[in-house]
């Protein structure tokens, strides 16, 4: 027989936890530690206050003496709101106000389930008491035993001789026992006595005191630390300390000891300015170079800002400084890696409308390693108006900009340049193609002043250049279905054509203030400037041709994608980057009556087997300009095999103001052993030195609970002359190392271990193993 009990008011108290579970999802759902019993589903509307005090008692027989004791037996569920309580056995109270319930005990909420030996439940001090406790966080990994678990009167958890682990039950690769651990439910955190972190059966440390996170809040606290050994830096020892200062503000604090070099501290300070804005400054200090001959202190700061302040403003800000030109290449900073060489220094406040903007801006850049300044842009201001479809479909633009150029050297030339570019453009678009016809304007006004001292400088006080600009380009759609190798595609074939004509006139009589030769590839053929910035704007009256064909499968996937173009000179142009008869030694660019044919290709060469590279080359020479190609086996997730080369020629070494020639090749693989274990690796070998540029090699073992990652580093490295070194100092040209990184999930580690930040850890980066920046 079963008795149903519907009564108005509460009888139990509320066994509300604290949410003790991280709420950020779990990316593999198969880490998700599921109880052994289903979750519960409430019987009624839980927004509705009164069906939340209402409570329901299900169970096979009863006894009921009206105002004192019922007692329930046999597949007892006694529930209220989004709590429900199953038992063989319970006892109600109502003199003592007191529920007991025994026998195959589970207690259950929409946050978690805790199967029991017996619970005793007060509802006067609205606490409950669950000996013989094991507990699971519902949809978490987090799960424990407790000889005994309190619910107190303010809904705080108290557990008594127990433990908790991210790891399957049945096999726990480490656990946390503790004599007590206290869980506040309106701090969400948990504090942890008397405390050893088992790992594979093996207590490894004792902790007399510690807190943890049980839900996404920020807690102060050391976060994991790390290990590592290399020739430069010796044995390394890094542990950071979180300190959650407010809401909006927080701070980390890392101590990293080098046994080569002595203590390294960092400090990284992160604010949020408001719903929209933030940034963070920091501050890494190193006393006395244990490696460097009377070595000054080392350091670096930085800060970087962002955000909206309105719907219409917008701010960015970001600044960078360190102590010597060999910082990024001795030291592990947080800030850029070591093949990182410049250091922006920009500042920028912007208004945006829906047809214009305004900003103003201020940047300095500097280079480590390098003699030569670059100019500092203090300030630019930029207006830029757009009328799209002003006039029967004809688009009308306005950019716009004024730009102080200065120098912290007082023998560089200052100027401030006006540059005005209005344009009309026309553009048909449709399935079968698009036809763009484009008119500009180009309006440039120089005010120099000439501090070369150079007799036979060219730089004039006033500059006043006009020059027109036409363009038009064009483009057919051609499409087919068609079969290649008994498989079935849709090929689309896509020719297109483009006329240039930019006036010419001598710009000599201006100088180099933030203008550079743009790299060379397929898409830039069909560019309408041949160099950044306006300091030269190259003459041209040209055509360039292009063709586009790209095959899809049946699955709408392209599968095959290849380019060809080249541009063809009517008339060749005379303007070079630099004057060719001037003093500067400077690159110049050749001018002919063709350029390199460019060609990109994209293509699954068969099932998981994957082809790309691009070619430029120099019929009229019969030279290869320049050349990168990779093949790739990637048959799934995490499984990668890649053989890659390049080859550039006549690259300018600015350091020395010579060419160089670029010939590599390169391989890199990430294969899982098992189910956890992955093993990383990657070589890159110069031709033309005949030696290894880098090696790494890489194991990491990532389970549900834990993650470990082994890896060995051997890469060249880029050392400057500092200005004041001894020249005793020798660095070395080579640097090796071993690294260790350990991750206990659940005990607030400082992150997870992946296989994608392996591929992307050194020198060339997965997927841009051939990205050269000229």
């Amino acid at each position: 027989m079963q008795i149903r009990y519907f009564l108005a008011l509460s009888l139990l108290p509320q066994l509300v936890m604290a949410n003790e579970a991280d709420t950020t999802t779990v990316e593999n759902t198969q880490c998700i530690i599921e109880p052994p019993v289903k979750p519960y589903v409430p019987l009624y509307d839980l927004s509705n206050p009164v069906d939340l005090e209402r409570i329901s008692i299900v169970s096979d027989s009863s006894e009921a003496q009206m105002g004192k004791q019922a007692k329930f037996n046999g597949n007892v569920s006694f529930s209220q709101g989004g709590r429900n309580v199953e038992a063989d056995e319970a006892i109600l109270d109502q003199e003592a106000e007191e529920l007991a319930a025994n026998g195959n005990l589970v207690f259950q909420d929409t946050l978690f389930t805790v199967t029991a030996d017996s619970l005793v439940a007060k509802m006067r001090t609205n606490s409950a008491i669950l000996l013989g406790a094991k507990y699971w966080l519902n949809g978490q990994q987090i799960n424990g035993d407790a000889s005994k678990l309190e619910i107190t009167k303010d809904n705080n958890l108290l557990l008594s001789k127990t433990n908790f682990t991210t790891c399957p039950p049945q096999s726990p690769s480490w656990l946390l026992e503790a004599d007590e651990i206290k869980i506040d439910s309106t701090e969400e955190w948990g504090e942890i006595w008397d405390a050893k972190l088992v790992v594979g059966g093996v207590p490894v440390m004792y902790i007399p005191y510690m807190t943890i996170p049980v839900s996404d809040k920020r807690k102060s606290g050391f976060l994991f630390p790390s290990f590592s050994t290399s020739t430069t830096n010796g044995v390394e020892v890094e542990v950071p300390y979180y300190w959650n200062i407010a809401p909006e503000y927080d701070l980390t604090f890392t101590p990293n000891y080098m046994s080569n070099r002595g203590l390294f501290t960092k400090t990284e300070f992160r604010y949020l300015g408001g719903e929209q804005q933030q940034g963070q400054l920091n501050f890494e200090f190193l006393a006395d170079d244990d490696k460097l001959t009377n070595s000054p202190n080392r350091y670096l700061y930085h800060w970087e800002h962002s955000g909206a302040i309105n719907k219409n403003w917008r701010v960015q800000a970001s600044f960078t400084d360190v102590s010597d030109n060999n910082y990024f290449n001795d030291l592990s900073s947080d800030i850029q890696n070591t093949t990182d060489n410049q250091m922006t220094r920009i500042g920028e406040i912007t208004y945006f409308e829906e047809n214009w903007d305004i900003g103003a801006r201020v940047q300095d850049i500097k280079v480590l390693g390098e003699e030569t300044r670059p100019y500092q842009v203090m300030p630019e201001v930029t207006f830029n108006y757009r009328a799209p479809e002003s006039w029967h479909g004809v688009d009308f633009k306005l950019n716009s900009e004024i730009t102080n150029f200065s120098h912290q050297d007082s023998d560089y030339s200052t100027a401030t340049r006006l540059h005005i570019e209005p344009s009309i453009s026309y553009p048909i678009h449709g399935p079968a193609g698009s036809i763009t016809s484009e008119v500009k304007l180009l309006q440039t006004n120089y005010w120099q002043d000439d501090n070369s001292g150079l007799a036979d400088s060219k730089l004039e006080d006033s500059v006043s250049r006009t020059l027109p600009q036409v363009r038009v380009h064009g483009q057919i759609n051609f499409e087919r279905f068609t079969n290649y190798f008994n498989t079935n595609y849709r090929q689309t074939l896509a020719p297109q054509a483009q006329y240039l004509y930019v006036g010419y006139e001598d710009q000599s009589n201006i100088g180099i203030y933030d203008t550079a030769n743009l790299q060379d590839d397929y898409n830039g053929l069909f560019r309408d400037r041949r160099f950044s910035g306006l300091d030269r704007i190259a003459d041209a009256n040209q055509f360039t041709l292009g063709l586009t064909t790209k095959l899809f499968d049946e699955h709408n996937k392209e599968v095959f994608k290849f380019s060809i173009g080249q541009i063809l000179y009517l008339e060749d142009s005379r303007v070079a980057l630099y004057d060719v008869n001037s003093s500067v030694d400077a690159f110049v660019q050749d001018n002919t009556s063709n350029s390199a044919l460019a060609a990109d290709i994209r293509t699954q060469l068969y099932s998981d087997w994957y082809f790309s590279g691009s070619i430029q080359y120099d019929a009229k020479e019969s030279e290869n300009k320049k050349t990168e190609v990779s093949i790739d086996y990637r048959p799934g997730e995490n499984k990668l095999l890649q053989t890659s080369y390049r080859y550039v020629p006549d690259l300018l070494n600015t350091n020395t103001n010579e060419s160089v020639d670029i010939k590599q090749t390169g391989l890199r693989a990430a294969w899982p052993i098992n189910d956890g274990l992955y093993v990383i690796g990657n070589w890159y070998y110069d031709l033309n030195e005949s030696r290894s540029v880098e090696t790494y090699a890489g194991f990491q073992y990532e389970s549900c609970c834990w993650a470990v990652r082994l890896s060995y580093h051997y890469r060249i490295k880029t050392n400057y002359v500092d200005e004041g070194e001894p020249v005793n100092d020798t660095r070395e040209l080579f640097e090796s190392g071993v690294y260790l990184n350990f991750v206990i999930k659940g005990l607030g580690g400082s992150g997870t271990l992946g296989v994608s930040d392996m591929l992307d850890d050194g020198l060339f980066n997965y997927r841009k193993p051939l990205y050269l920046k000229n």
